[in-house]
């Protein structure tokens, strides 16, 4: 799954560099490249809609009119009947060879979300500028102390989830943007779900449009939010969910 906004530039080469790669190196699972556009003006839908009349079996796409990462994550996921969805950035920014790793963690380790992360020390491989770096650890660092979790990077637009994750995670998540990701991994670890945490090879993209402080501010919105939620199910109030992961063989 690709979620685009005003990408008509890109979207053509990008879903079929990520088409060709499934096609050479996915070919013991089903597999489609959903494009979903959440809020395009350039001409977006109509890129999608020629690529899904050429390759039929392996393009699909959706439109909203209302923007937001998170919620077309949220779209794409729970309309989908795979039993693993992924995604990533159309950008690509994260190399297509950590795709199998990350679905193959969900398949044979037991995992419901694997993430990639450009955070594992000597595993990871990124290049990018020093300020989004320093930006990236800082903020990694506060989910971290903030919030008690183990999973090494938040933000990476590069994750796959399980069908159960999708069941009972994705409805509780509030955020339709960014921060969908961040909440994500934190309720899913906090309800005992498996994370597999991918180290990835990552080159940032100089025409990234994220606003970095109004996402940094929401961000922090969000982190408060969840911690206090957790502080809530601590105490056993509030309305905690339903659907814990049970341990392997537990009936």
């Amino acid at each position: 799954m690709i979620p685009v906004l005003n990408e008509a530039h890109v979207l053509d080469k990008s879903v079929r560099t990520v088409r060709a790669f499934c096609l050479e190196h996915m070919a013991d699972v089903d597999w489609r490249v959903v494009v979903v556009d959440n809020g395009s003006t350039d001409g977006t839908v109509e890129v999608a809609k020629k690529l899904k009349a050429e390759f039929p079996k392996d393009v699909d796409y959706h439109s909203l009119t209302e923007r937001g990462r998170g919620r077309a994550l949220r779209l794409s996921w729970t309309a989908s009947t795979a039993d693993i969805c992924a995604y990533t950035d159309v950008d690509l920014s994260t190399e297509l060879a950590a795709l199998p790793k990350i679905v193959n963690a969900i398949r044979f380790d037991g995992c419901d979300v694997a993430t990639g992360s450009r955070l594992q020390k000597g595993k990871s491989k990124v290049t990018r500028s020093k300020k989004r770096y320093f930006i990236s650890k800082i903020y990694n660092i506060m989910v971290r102390r903030t919030l008690g979790t183990k999973f090494s990077d938040a933000q990476c637009g590069f994750k796959a989830v399980s069908r159960r994750a999708i069941t009972n995670i994705v409805p509780q998540i509030r955020d339709q943007t960014w921060f969908f990701d961040t909440e994500l991994l934190v309720l899913a670890e906090k309800q005992g779900y498996r994370i597999g945490d991918i180290p990835v090879r990552w080159i940032e993209d100089d025409d990234s449009r994220v606003k970095i402080v109004k996402t940094a501010w929401d961000d922090i919105k969000g982190i408060m939010r969840l911690r206090l939620l957790l502080w809530q199910w601590s105490l056993g109030m509030g309305d905690p969910p339903r659907h814990r992961a049970q341990p392997p063989g537990t009936p």
